[in-house]
């Protein structure tokens, strides 16, 4: 009988201390029913939607992008590749293979740019891409190559180069003796000064599809250095900021990325350059060691020679004695 009623006690103890560990069940009770087909279109507006999505013409949407850009809906564009076949075409010579994958994304990164409809081309972008390319190959071994590489690129993009070149010198020519004060007054004008930084500020306000490009961030960062920043990318960062995110409503983060890739692109070429000037000069001096090496060998012949000249021939003594 006792060992019954402890037998019983342990299993009670067991059930309420299984019990502690259990998750307890829940039921959940909705009181309010949704009618799935409620969710659902009706047929009609089902047979509606497909129509105007067949029947959908591309360029022909009721839109203000529509508008203004339809009109170039289907209109064929070349590709990237088709773009550099022709670059390499009018070039007609081999790219020295330092500068050919820079040459590359050069040629890419210009043609997505003027292909898209929006683009319009400006003072602030000529200085861009002419900075770039002086960057790129200010020092190529060969001089005529890179100008008619500078020419190449203009050809196959549609461009005139001594426009380029023009728009490039009106923002030389403005900045020189300014200062980051008088960028930031000519920006801060709206519009309305005599700057050649009006026409852009009041287009980009006016219009909401104006385009931001890589080279108008180099052009700017280019300007910076005319009026006396620091190039560095830490002294342009609150720059580009102020100019093209306050200024013009841009996203000033693609401004603060192309103008990392500008200035790491640069130190590559400082270091290119520095290595291929520390190589020439090692090179001069391996040929003035040969030619010190020559020189002296041809004095020590010539001594020789003098010296042979003045002992005179040797003869053999007998020989004398009998002729005498």
């Amino acid at each position: 009988m006792k060992l019954l009623l402890n037998t019983v006690l342990l299993s009670s103890l067991f059930s309420q201390y299984s019990n502690a560990f259990n998750t307890p069940s829940r039921t959940v009770t909705f009181t309010r029913n949704i009618s799935v087909n409620a969710l659902l279109p009706t047929d009609d507006e089902l047979k509606r939607s497909v129509d105007e999505a067949v029947s959908y013409d591309a360029g022909s949407a009721d839109g203000e992008l529509a508008k203004r850009f339809g009109h170039l809906s289907g209109k064929e564009v070349r590709t990237v590749g088709e773009t550099f076949r022709e670059f390499t075409d009018i070039l007609g010579t081999p790219i020295n293979a330092l500068y050919k994958n820079m040459m590359t994304d050069i040629v890419g990164s210009t043609h997505l740019i003027v292909v898209d409809a929006r683009f319009k081309r400006d003072p602030v972008w000529s200085l861009g891409l002419t900075r770039a390319l002086d960057v790129i190959l200010n020092s190529y071994p060969e001089s005529e190559t890179a100008e008619k590489m500078i020419s190449s690129l203009c050809e196959c993009m549609g461009l005139n180069q001594e426009e380029i070149r023009a728009e490039s010198k009106i923002m030389t020519d403005w900045a020189e003796g300014k200062t980051v004060e008088d960028v930031n007054a000519a920006f801060k004008a709206g519009g309305t000064g005599d700057t050649p930084f009006d026409p852009i500020v009041k287009l980009a306000k006016e219009d909401q599809y104006w385009m931001y490009s890589r080279y108008f961030g180099v052009g700017l960062i280019q300007i910076m250095e005319l009026v006396g920043v620091e190039p560095t990318m830490d002294a342009a960062y609150p720059l580009l900021e102020e100019w093209v995110g306050k200024s013009l409503g841009a996203s000033f983060y693609t401004a603060w990325s192309d103008g990392e890739l500008y200035f790491k692109t640069k130190g590559k070429i400082d270091m290119m350059e520095t290595l291929m000037k520390e190589i020439e000069i090692r090179e001069k001096k391996k040929m003035a060691d040969r030619l010190e090496e020559k020189a002296e060998m041809a004095l020590r012949q010539a001594a020789i020679k003098a010296e042979f000249k003045e002992d005179g021939p040797i003869t053999d003594a007998s020989e004398g004695e009998k002729k005498s």
